[in-house]
Order: structure tokens, then C-alpha cells, then sequence
């Protein structure tokens, strides 16, 4: 890896066209119509609609390190119609309306990103192959019947999601053990570094600033502009957008607002043709498993498995360092798990290992929202499932900041205020108890074929 240092932050970073060089800094103070922090997926897609919708806003993209550092650059490349609260938990809050909604709104947001990948002429890698969620015990087959009559149960039907034999599971995705399964065909597979830079450059063709290596300390709510405020300057504006994901809690006041969480990834060396016949993915569906702790991979465009999955810590008081993105006896379960999937996989290369934090919401529910009082917009809390809902975030926020009215503005996520998460030390040890609960119920799992009782308890920490 040799160029720019962003090039060994993960596959994506290493093998993006740009090589993720960074753009200039902010010069100095400077006053716009709509200040977005945080040049991730967000804070991009948000100035992309705004910018489309009315050419003359002025509107600047301010950003810690370079656009697509961290999850928007990191993550498995699925663009997916997943929400972190299942429906039946938003229908409880909500209603079942506002939950069909709200599934439907994401559901018709993969296409949108695909319409703008061909409208920008963005080379993104995209495969719209559906995903896979295997059921490789009892156990787990359980979980994905109840998943497919959770969604026919709210009026989503075969087309949405429906339930795989042995047989037609493995065809897709030709693992060990497999007994069943569920596929959706509202998932692609992209190469999400490709993604967020390209999008970083659509938007300066629209006239929008996007300055990086520009870290903001402070946002504050002053009256009559709140602003941004950073190293090399303040920047005012009607409006100012949070949208820094994982990177939160490293704001002033906002240290319990989102807990990041890490996930970790590792890519192999592309595989031989011999290796894909068994592994299977010939559509590149993404793939996982009904296990507890979360595993993700998909079929990379060069015939790579990048794959990833929890287990990381969390550490202590919120913290983010270069150092918590290299877990290396994460990396060697990694290794091992995608070993027992796909024995044709022990033997090659891993070429990439790399992670980093997601946020997320003590409820596990995201949030988009607008402050009209202090002119303070948000928008993040995904759980690890943003690269669609990212864009339904930069759609809605966009409405929001016009006046606009509309559905979006009406889904149950749009000034959804999740509770704050709890002070340290028990931040810290109900999120490292439940990713220890959710490893254990699997393992029980495996060992007794029957379901684990712990891992109900332990998903109110780790969001599963």
C-alpha cells in the first residue's frame, strides 16, 4: 500500500480510484446556508439532494480527516433495506403503518441509490444480487421462520422476503451446514469506498465545499446562526447538520449520545474459479447467518470474500482509536468462521484486515431530526446498516432544511430522540456483558441445538 496513508485504513481505502487523497482545509472563518459536519455517506447525501433541489444554497461539507474515513469507507458494502428495530419494535412506538412505512421508505431506497450511481456515472461495483441469511442449525431456523412471518405478518410478501429450503440455500451460497435460510432481493453489493468518494465529487460539481482534514470541535447553537466551530475557523450557517456517526461521542456534550461500537473486516486474495463453484455467490448476493453475534460478507467485483462481523470491545468512556480498528484475535475468529463456511476458502490469502466504529442509540433505533429553535439538524444511530439508510437520511434532512412536506418527513425515525446511554462504568460493562452473552449463546447453541435463553437479554446491549 503505498500513496496516500488512507490507503491502509481497508480494502476499500486501498482500492479506491483516488486513493482517498485529501482535499484542502478550511482557510478561515465562513458564513453559508447549511454547514454539514462530517463528509461521510450523510453528511454527503444530505448536500447532494440540497444542492439538487436548489442550486443557490451555499452549503459546506466539514470534515475531521478526508471524505469516506471511517464507516462510510469501511463497511461490507451492502446497500440494504435492514433497520436496526425489527417491526414489530417500531409498530409498538409507532403503529403498524409508521412500520410498513418505514421498511417500505428503505426497501424503495436501494433502487434510489442505484438510480443515482447511473445518473452520476459512479464505477461503485454495484450487483443487485439479493442477500442471504443462511439457517445453519435448528435453532436458527427457527429465527428465520419467525423472520419471514414477522414481515408477511405487516404485509410484506414473497417478493420482500421469503423462506429457502436446504437445497435452495445452498445454491446460492454453498456453506457447511446449511438447513434453510431467507433471501431478500432488496440488498447490492458495491464497493462502498468508490461509493462515498465518488459522491464526495458530485457534490463539488454542484458547487458544494467539501473541506477536509478540518476537525470540528464544537457545535454550537448560537442565535441567530449556529455554527461550527473548528481549528481553522468558525463557520456559521442557517443550519448546521450533525452527521458524524461513530465519531459522536468525540464531540462536546454529545459523549453518552451514541455508543461506537466496533466492526471488524478482513478480505482474502481473489479466488480461483475451482474455490467460487463450491463458495457460490454467482449473483454476488451478500450473506450471513442467523447466529447472534453478526457476521456480513459479500463477493467482491475482483472474486475476493470480504467479510466481517462483531465482537470487537467497546472501550471504555467511548473511546476511538486507530489502535481499537486492529483486534487481532478478532481477526483469527474471522479467519475461522469464514473457514467452517467455506472450507475451499482455509488456504488463501488475507490480503486486508481492517474495522472501525459504528454508532449506536441506546433504543438501536436512528434518528433524523431538525431543531428548528436552534437550527440544528442530525442524523445517524444506524447500527451498522447505513449505506442505504444513509440516503433516505440525506432525502429526508433535505425536505426537513426546505420546509419541504411529504412522506419522508412523516416516517417514525424523523424526531425520534432515543435515550441518552448510561455513564461509565456501566456503559462499559452492559455492552462488553452482552457481546460476551451473544458469543456464548451461540456457542451453546451449536453445542445443544437448542435455543439460548442468555441471548435475549444480551440484545438489549448489542443490537441484535
Amino acid at each position: 500500500m503505498t500513496g496516500s496513508p488512507y490507503r491502509a485504513l481497508s480494502l476499500w481505502h486501498d482500492t479506491a480510484p483516488d486513493g482517498f487523497a485529501p482535499r484542502p482545509s478550511l482557510p478561515g472563518d465562513l458564513r453559508v446556508d447549511v454547514a454539514i459536519v462530517g463528509a461521510g455517506l450523510t453528511g454527503l447525501w444530505v448536500a447532494y439532494y440540497l444542492a439538487a433541489a436548489d442550486p443557490g444554497l451555499r452549503i459546506a461539507v466539514l470534515e475531521r480527516e478526508v471524505a469516506g474515513f471511517g464507516a462510510s469507507g469501511r463497511n461490507g458494502g451492502w446497500c440494504s433495506a435492514l433497520f436496526p428495530s425489527s417491526l414489530r419494535a417500531v409498530a409498538r412506538r409507532y403503529g403498524a403503518p409508521a412500520a410498513t412505512g418505514m421498511y417500505a421508505a428503505l426497501r424503495d431506497t436501494v433502487d434510489e441509490v442505484g438510480r443515482v450511481v447511473v445518473a452520476e456515472g459512479l464505477d461503485v461495483h454495484w450487483a443487485k444480487g439479493g442477500s442471504v441469511a443462511l439457517a445453519r442449525s435448528a435453532p436458527q431456523l427457527v429465527r428465520a421462520r419467525a423472520a419471514v412471518a414477522e414481515a408477511h405478518a405487516f404485509g410484506f410478501g414473497e417478493g420482500d422476503i421469503r423462506l429457502l429450503n436446504a437445497t435452495e440455500a445452498k445454491g446460492m451460497v454453498g456453506a457447511t451446514g446449511v438447513v434453510g435460510g431467507t433471501y431478500t432481493p432488496h440488498c447490492a453489493a458495491l464497493h462502498p469506498g468508490r461509493l462515498v468518494r465518488g459522491l464526495a465529487d458530485a457534490v463539488e460539481r454542484r458547487g458544494v465545499r467539501v473541506y477536509e482534514r478540518t476537525p470540528v470541535q464544537n457545535i454550537a447553537p448560537d442565535r441567530p446562526t449556529p455554527s461550527a466551530h473548528t481549528a481553522n475557523g468558525v463557520v456559521r450557517a442557517d443550519v448546521v447538520v450533525r452527521a458524524t456517526e461513530g465519531y459522536t461521542a468525540g464531540l462536546r456534550g454529545l459523549r453518552r449520545e451514541v455508543a461506537p461500537v466496533y466492526s471488524l473486516m478482513l478480505a482474502t486474495e481473489p479466488l480461483p474459479t475451482a474455490c467460487w463453484d463450491e463458495v457460490g455467490l454467482r449473483r454476488r448476493e451478500t450473506f450471513t447467518d442467523y447466529r447472534h453475534l453478526i457476521i456480513y460478507g459479500q463477493r467482491t467485483a475482483d472474486d475476493r470474500l470480504a467479510f466481517g462481523g462483531r465482537g470487537a470491545p467497546y472501550h471504555f468512556g467511548s473511546r476511538v482509536r486507530p489502535a481499537y480498528d486492529r483486534e487481532p484475535a478478532v481477526f483469527a475468529d474471522l479467519r475461522r468462521v469464514l473457514g467452517d463456511l467455506f472450507p475451499a476458502t482455509r488456504d488463501a490469502a488475507v490480503t486486508h484486515t481492517w474495522g472501525g466504529p459504528l454508532g449506536v442509540p441506546r433504543d438501536w433505533f436512528p434518528s433524523v431530526g431538525l431543531d428548528r429553535r436552534t437550527g440544528l439538524a442530525w442524523a445517524g444511530g444506524y447500527v451498522g446498516d447505513g449505506v442505504a439508510a444513509t440516503n433516505l437520511a440525506g432525502r429526508t434532512l433535505s425536505d426537513l432544511v426546505l420546509g419541504r412536506g411529504g412522506d419522508l418527513v412523516r416516517l417514525p425515525w424523523v424526531d425520534h430522540h432515543s435515550a441518552r446511554w448510561e455513564p461509565e462504568p456501566l456503559r462499559w460493562l452492559g455492552i462488553n456483558a452482552g457481546l460476551r452473552a451473544m458469543t456464548g449463546a451461540d456457542a451453546a447453541e451449536t453445542r445443544t441445538g437448542r435455543p439460548a435463553r442468555r441471548a435475549r437479554l444480551a440484545g438489549r446491549f448489542v443490537g441484535h
